[in-house]
């Protein structure tokens, strides 16, 4: 799938933040400051801003008081200013583009647009990077703050899933106006490599970025956020204490055939899924990397170890689809 006389797109520095709306903001804001170990950077009318211990930026979540769950925009923060100005330049020949704001608190001028299913998208450069005060320095100079010691304790924002009706307009939109590479996809077979699903890769980390069909054919949806933890103990672990508080379980722990994730899925109060992974199995510094394909033919021998995808993972996403 990636052309190698074809130059990659290396633009977009990382995925930045995300924001989900909850109907239950107490009870999904203390879900993920007890649970899952993040901290309040913030919080601003009916949003409130988190980040994880080792997270740089101002916040990688903002929670936002809404009817319904789902997702309400995310960001990707780009390379340099000039980075910034080339993929807007790109995206604005599409028609896809929305304009600019003027931020929000943590990070500069954004510029927002639409997905080609229609998920609210933002691109910046300029941003706040925590300082740590007193109560959160860590021993380590090169981690962004202390290891909070509570909860399951994850350590970064990870990587993003969402739905999508058009898998192909998705995944051609991402490479040519947004760039990195596709490093994994589903197809229906190896003839007609019809996309089920795809990986993005915008830096080393094997991905930022999937989007898998939902089987539902509705668009602009949220499937899943993931938060990285140190190890594969440490989701072990973060399953006992949703267990003991009460977390919705929905599959796992196990781990994917693609991109080889030792995962957990759960729901937030507010009725988001949530991944909880250990994600360091694969970094990716092959500079003529090419595309891994699975037919659904394999997919159907479930993950790695034999545990079946559960069936939810193809039409369960935020907002439900109201029948």
């Amino acid at each position: 799938m990636n052309d190698p006389t074809s130059e990659p797109i290396w633009d977009l520095a990382h995925l930045a933040h995300v924001e989900l709306l909850t109907p239950k903001l107490d009870q999904s804001t203390r879900f993920f400051t007890d649970i899952m170990g993040m901290s309040i950077t913030a919080t601003q009318g009916d949003s409130v801003y988190l980040r994880a211990y080792d997270d740089y930026e101002h916040h990688t979540l903002k929670l936002t008081a809404s009817s319904e769950a789902g997702m309400r925009h995310y960001a990707w923060r780009t390379r340099s200013p000039q980075a910034l100005a080339r993929r807007v330049a790109a995206i604005e020949a599409t028609g896809l583009g929305i304009g600019w704001n003027g931020g929000d608190l943590g990070h500069g001028p954004a510029y927002a647009f639409r997905s080609p299913d229609g998920h609210l998208t933002e691109l910046y450069f300029e941003t706040e990077k925590y300082a740590c005060g007193p109560h959160d320095q860590s021993a380590l100079k090169n981690t962004a703050s202390r290891f909070p010691g509570r909860g399951i304790n994850v350590r970064r924002i990870d990587h993003l899933n969402l739905f999508a009706a058009d898998i192909r307009a998705f995944r051609d939109f991402q490479l040519s106006n947004l760039g990195g590479i596709l490093t994994e996809t589903i197809v229906d077979n190896l003839d007609e490599r019809n996309p089920r699903a795809v990986w993005f890769m915008v830096n080393s980390k094997s991905y930022d970025l999937a989007v898998t069909l939902d089987y539902l054919g509705a668009r602009g949806r949220f499937h899943h956020l993931t938060y990285a933890v140190n190890s594969r103990e440490e989701v072990l672990i973060a399953a006992d204490i949703c267990l003991e508080n009460g977390i919705q379980i929905e599959t796992g722990p196990h781990k994917h055939a693609i991109q080889q994730t030792f995962f957990l899925y759960v729901y937030e109060p507010g009725g988001n899924r949530i991944e909880v992974a250990n994600t360091t199995a694969r970094l990716i510094t092959d500079p003529d990397y090419q595309t891994v394909f699975w037919t659904l033919e394999e997919r159907k021998k479930g993950q790695a170890w034999g545990l079946p995808t559960i069936p939810s993972f193809h039409t369960q996403g935020t907002p439900m689809v109201k029948e």
